[in-house]
This record gives C-alpha cells, structure tokens and sequence, in this order.
C-alpha cells in the first residue's frame, strides 16, 4: 500500500473519536484512549468432512471478503459421531490487523451489514466482559466482493473486534463512535 495512504475509518478515530473518548471516559493521554487490535474472521465449514472441495471455495470466498488468504483449521481430535478425522480440514480463518483491518471494518459497516435482509441492529450484550465483541453472520453473500452466480453453498462467519478496552463499556462507546449499528 502507498505510504501516503490512510484509510477513512482510521483517520475518523483519529481526528474525532479520540478527542470524545479522551473528554468523555477522562483518558489523561492518547494513547490510553481505546483502540482497535485485531480482527478475527471464522468460517466453520462443517460439510467439508463429506467434500474436501467444499473447503477450498470457503476459503476462496473469505479471501475475496477480507483480501487476505485463510487460514484451513483442522480437527484437533477425532469425533466418531460427526464422522470427523483427527487432521481433517473443518473451517478457515483470517486475522486482519492495520490498514487492513480498517478497510474490511469501513467495508462490513458501511455496505455488508445495510444489505442483510430485516436487519434490525447488532446484539448489545455480545461482549465478553474484556472489551472484545463477537457477532455472527449467517450468509457470505451480504459481501458485494462475492459473484452470486459462483456460490455454491452459503456459509456463515463470526467475526471477533478485539480491542484494547479494559471494559465493555469502553468498547461499546468506542465501537458506537466507529458507527456500530447496535440494537436500540
């Protein structure tokens, strides 16, 4: 990426939300003011242990969404119930970090969530009490990177913001400055 480059979520935390957080929670310094770390973006693909090739498109379209290439995670022990091997292939992930991260976070807020069908807010009470909030999506589609015509088979992700928040309530506020669509 040029070096000239700033993606427009980040350069709105800095200028803005900074100084309201710093005014509003009594933050003394910048750099104890809240932040975003890292996020993680899970697609369990449960089905791959019948098609192995079912696992490669899940990644493929992941790799379109976040413009990183997955992560394959494998099974960590057998499970005879679900027909699943120790080493088999059951999902993939990205961890998105920097200019990164901020794109795909400008991306999901601001055109993937819009088009989820009787959307009507994210859950509030899906932080853990550290300052990281975990939400799910049921459908890839909602992302415009994805060709419908190509799909296969749709899949769900949940997707982790993990921030520097000692507290829920310091991450909702900065998660809300960021344009949260939260359930009112």
């Amino acid at each position: 990426m040029e070096r000239d480059y700033i993606p427009r979520l980040l350069q709105i935390y800095r200028e803005k939300i900074v100084p309201e957080m710093m005014q509003k929670f009594g933050y003394k310094n910048k750099l104890a003011v809240p932040r975003l770390g890292k996020i993680v973006v899970n697609m369990g693909v449960g089905e791959a242990t019948g098609d192995s090739k079912l696992i490669e498109k899940a990644a493929y379209d992941l790799s379109l969404i976040t413009g990183q290439k997955p992560k394959i995670t494998r099974a960590r022990k057998a499970i005879s119930n679900f027909k699943l091997k120790k080493g088999m292939a059951i999902g993939c992930c990205v961890t998105l970090r920097r200019y990164r991260m901020y794109e795909f976070l400008d991306r999901l807020i601001t055109v993937a969530i819009p088009r989820i069908r009787d959307f009507r807010g994210l859950p509030f009470n899906s932080f853990d009490g550290r300052g990281n909030y975990t939400f799910g999506i049921s459908e890839q589609t909602i992302f415009p990177e994805i060709e419908l015509d190509k799909v296969v088979k749709t899949w769900g992700a949940n997707i982790t913001l993990c921030t520097t928040a000692e507290t829920d309530e310091e991450a909702r506020g900065l998660l809300e400055r960021l344009g949260f669509p939260f359930r009112r």
